[in-house]
């Protein structure tokens, strides 16, 4: 696999207060984190948020780590477009839909996809699924503000 590395063209977050503050909600929600939520779900959730914010930094991070839980290239592949796919459960497809109203909530209706995704998951998981979508929310946008480009290292 080439080695990727990454370009700050913007600014460097390891300067700013905020950083350590992330790295702490990192710990709790990010992908290394034990929740009750499923963790292929999970990671489903932070892959398609990277892709609907676009984050170069996030999409690449995030399909080595859905790889690494055993996702499948197909449904890796099929995610963009959930909708049309059988690849993906009804509870997958209720989270996904919830993923994607928090992340563009100004285009899809939030109260219906939380009426969904609340008659298939308990409310501690619905919780997480919100900490998830809104803890990669805050991530790809760091990421795209300090400008953090992929390159193919030298």
């Amino acid at each position: 696999m080439t080695e990727i590395e990454y370009i700050n063209h913007r600014f460097d977050p390891d300067i700013v207060e905020f950083h350590d503050h992330a790295k702490a909600m990192a710990k709790a929600v990010g992908y290394t984190a034990a929740m009750k939520i499923d963790p292929q779900l999970a990671q489903l959730l932070r892959l398609r948020v990277a892709q609907l914010n676009p984050c170069s930094y996030c999409l690449i991070l995030h399909t080595r780590a859905a790889t690494d839980q055993g996702i499948t290239a197909a449904r890796l592949a099929n995610l963009p477009s959930w909708r049309e796919s059988e690849l993906f459960t009804n509870s997958e497809r209720a989270a996904l839909a919830y993923c994607e109203a928090l992340t563009a909530f100004d285009q899809i209706d939030f109260s219906q996809a939380h009426k969904v995704v609340a008659e298939l998951f308990s409310e501690i998981e619905i919780a997480e699924i919100a900490a998830v979508v809104i803890n990669m929310n805050v991530w790809t946008r760091l990421k795209l503000a300090q400008g953090a480009t992929p390159r193919t290292k030298p």
